[in-house]
């Protein structure tokens, strides 16, 4: 592939999960009182259906994105990609006119299948990438989701004051036209000499999940990223719930503050991780974040001032480096022809906890505040604190000889 022809490949994908994630900020702001309206509910009960609606669409991403990604690799990213776009145009649409708590769910459990699609873009990442352009270059695919949270948060927050439901024609809208300019724009990256034969025992995420821990150091890594982001999706899971109930922010303030650590993420993952690497190497970087990560879940389980916690907020960013590290270590452990399962295997980790996590964190802040004397929305930073107590050990303690050339 010309270098031309690569940048623009490389712009687009970045463009697709920059709009990924404004689709994902431009709803979040109002789900609590979409949720209440079709309800009829308390912000605790919103949050368990809000735990609900993330759990369904996150166990269509655990089941979805090996398929998509062994698909990406025998057929290509290219029209995975293009499907998947037109399908969440639609969905979005769905889920803008539903009257039902289930037609939303409906509408969840279709985004979670095309929102699989991330392993693909990752993938498609991968084939342009070197191995030492690796990690750095994953870091960008979070500055996309941040630069993604900037805008979608913003707009949504905006959009959420005129109506509850302007926010899902906004993201429809806008993953139709990013369909149409990736049908355009977009060439393929999956070469002869890479194609890998479609093989339905690893197109699951229980057999990928399998054969790719047979690889040295991949199974220990993936546990680690799997805990790591069961922690972290405490931040979507109740902090729309969180934030009103502790502060009794608006939608617009909501947005805000999702805005400003969006910024964050976009400025740590899109140029500070790269001189991060490079000064500290990945097994430092992984321990900074993870420490940084701790101390920012303890603070905001104290913080009782709703401005002092909007100027935190870009500060919590600071240690979203951990997923880009881990991610690129184990690309750089897993061939060329391997690169879409591995991607697809990382999704399913990430999707497996998003099933697990915020049916937990928000059951936790339900009992915290609607039921009985306890009144600390805070509860499910106090989980996640001591979630990353839990990666540090298993990160610090000895490796076996298999993983050491790993970790």
């Amino acid at each position: 592939m010309e270098r031309a022809q690569r940048r623009r490949a490389f712009t687009f994908i970045l463009i697709t999960l920059v709009i990924d994630a404004m689709g994902i900020g431009l709803i979040l702001p109002v789900l609590p009182d979409l949720i209440a309206e079709l309800n009829g509910s308390g912000i605790g009960a919103a949050a368990v259906w809000g735990g609900i609606l993330t759990t369904s669409f996150a166990v269509m991403q655990f089941l979805f994105g090996p398929v998509l990604g062994s698909l990406s690799d025998r057929f290509g990213r290219r029209p995975v990609i293009l499907v998947a776009l037109l399908v969440m145009a639609v969905d979005y649409l769905i889920m803008a006119s539903a009257q039902t708590i289930w037609l939303l769910l409906f509408g969840r459990v279709i985004a979670g299948i095309t929102a699989a699609t991330m392993a693909t873009a990752s993938a498609a990442i991968a084939d342009m990438s070197s191995p030492e352009q690796k990690s750095a270059n994953f870091g960008l695919v979070g500055a996309a989701f941040g630069v993604g949270f900037v805008l979608g948060p913003i707009i949504g927050g905006l959009l959420g004051e005129l109506g509850i439901r302007a926010p899902f024609y906004a993201a429809a809208i806008l993953a139709g036209a990013n369909m149409i300019f990736g049908f355009f724009v977009l060439p393929e990256t999956v070469t002869d000499a890479i194609r890998r034969p479609l093989d339905l025992r690893r197109a699951n995420p229980f057999g990928a999940f399998r054969k790719l821990s047979e690889l040295e150091g991949v199974r220990r890594l993936l546990f680690l990223f799997f805990t790591y982001e069961f922690a972290f999706i405490v931040y979507p899971a109740i902090w729309a719930y969180f934030t009103k109930a502790r502060y009794d922010w608006t939608p617009g303030m909501v947005g805000l503050s999702l805005a400003l650590f969006g910024i964050g993420m976009a400025i740590v993952q899109g140029a500070l991780i790269g001189s991060i690497l490079r000064r500290f190497g990945e097994r430092m970087t992984i321990v900074y974040g993870l420490v940084f990560n701790l101390a920012a879940f303890v603070v905001l389980t104290l913080i009782g001032n709703g401005w002092l916690a909007l100027a935190f907020i870009p500060l919590t960013s600071l240690g979203a480096v951990v997923t880009p590290a881990l991610q690129g270590r184990m690309s750089r452990i897993a061939s060329d022809d391997q690169q879409g399962e591995l991607q697809g295997v990382i999704a399913s980790a990430k999707s497996l906890a998003q099933i697990v996590s915020p049916l937990v964190m928000t059951q936790i802040f339900w009992a915290a505040t609607d039921r009985g004397a306890l009144h600390f929305p805070g509860a499910p930073f106090v989980l996640s604190a001591c979630l990353m107590l839990v990666c540090l050990a298993v990160f610090l303690a000895p490796a076996p000889k298999a993983d050491s050339a790993a970790l």
